[in-house]
């Protein structure tokens, strides 16, 4: 049944990349151009650091699947697709591996293909210390994720309904593992007072995992005799608001759902990120089109970050946070509510003179 609900995933979120309308929070924000901000391409790095994490580039392949021979062959592409351009990587959860053993190898089959890269593994929050341990063995993980999934656990027909646990065992596995903690969401978003929790509880990173893109509400209740839940299509904060709402966190912040091209990376990394993420944009183009399709959309992906920051003057990842953006529509809205101040962020730059002695300088 676990190796059919996998291929059913990927199914169903596939076809929600053929059918999505391209448009969310995202759009809500845009960037002050500043037609003299620009800096030489050769002085921008791509490179990114966080948590003692080191990484090449902002951008990294996001948890999607395992557990079948049609994820095994999905996640040997994906792996060789980030091995190809350098791209960090994460496993589907191995929840299949801790029922069923023999879905090792598609798992595992990311570390082969991608013996020097960064890889994470993703477990749910009702895993065991031990197993936590396992699922970093399986790929040699340099990093841990922990995917929360509320809402998708109340609709998928044969989800869990005890959540009062998942806090507690965050903490024992953050304390109990020797690699970086990552705490995602799925697709519902992460608040500040969770991110706060998390902070607390150790977690070394958390991925807001915002909606706007793969819906996994809309999954499971595809997978449901009478597709009673549509009523949570709707679910949930986007990732943009993700990322205001907890501005200032204690600890380093991911970008993911809802990122759909380099600019929403760009975006990303302005409201704070440090790194942006996709899933479903990349499983689409492995599906449809293959390796060498999804090594080609990487590298275009990486090269148009770069240029975007060469316009923009942000020579590294971390100055993207410094550069001016307007917030609009639904997401100021959000920010009203919730107190997040954004007519701030509009002027961080500076004054144009300051503007001008800084490129003066790096001149």
């Amino acid at each position: 049944m676990s190796a059919e609900r996998k291929d059913d995933h990927v199914r169903l979120a596939v076809k929600q990349q053929h059918g999505h309308s391209g448009h969310n929070q995202f759009d809500d924000v845009s960037f002050v151009h500043h037609a003299l901000a620009g800096v030489d391409r050769s002085g921008v790095s791509l490179a990114t650091s966080f948590a003692g994490i080191e990484w090449q580039v902002p951008l990294y392949i996001n948890a999607m699947t395992g557990g079948s021979e049609m994820t095994g062959a999905i996640n040997r592409d994906l792996a060789i697709a980030a091995r190809e351009t350098g791209v960090p990587i994460a496993t589907g959860s191995v929840s299949p591996y801790f029922k069923n053993p023999d879905t090792a190898e598609t798992f595992s089959v990311m570390r082969r293909e991608n013996p020097d890269g960064f890889i994470m593994a993703n477990i749910n929050a009702t895993t065991s210390v031990d197993n936590a341990r396992r699922a970093i063995d399986l790929v040699r993980a340099d990093a841990l994720q922990i995917h929360l999934n509320t809402i998708q656990e109340t609709v998928m027909p044969e989800g869990d309904r005890s959540f009062a646990s998942w806090g507690r065992r965050i903490e024992e596995i953050v304390a109990a593992v020797g690699v970086p903690v990552v705490v995602k969401e799925v697709g519902f978003g992460l608040s500040r007072e969770t991110v706060a929790l998390l902070e607390k509880s150790g977690v070394a990173v958390a991925d807001v995992g915002g909606s706007g893109g793969t819906n996994f509400a809309r999954i499971e209740n595809g997978r449901r005799e009478l597709a009673d839940y549509a009523f949570l299509d709707g679910w949930g904060q986007s990732t943009p608001a993700c990322l205001l709402d907890a501005g200032g966190a204690g600890i380093p912040l991911l970008a993911s759902g809802g990122v759909r091209d380099p600019l929403d990376v760009v975006r990303s990394l302005a409201l704070g990120a440090v790194a942006a993420g996709a899933s479903g944009r990349f499983l689409r183009t492995v599906v449809d089109d293959g390796v060498e399709a999804l090594v080609a959309q990487l590298t275009t992906w990486l090269d148009q970050i770069a240029a975007l920051m060469t316009a923009l003057g942000a020579r590294t990842p971390a100055e993207m946070a410094s550069k001016d953006v307007l917030v609009h529509g639904a997401l100021r809205s959000f920010c009203e509510d919730r107190g997040v101040a954004t007519g701030r962020l509009a002027t961080r730059s500076g004054s144009p003179d300051t503007i001008h002695r800084t490129i003066g300088s790096i001149r």
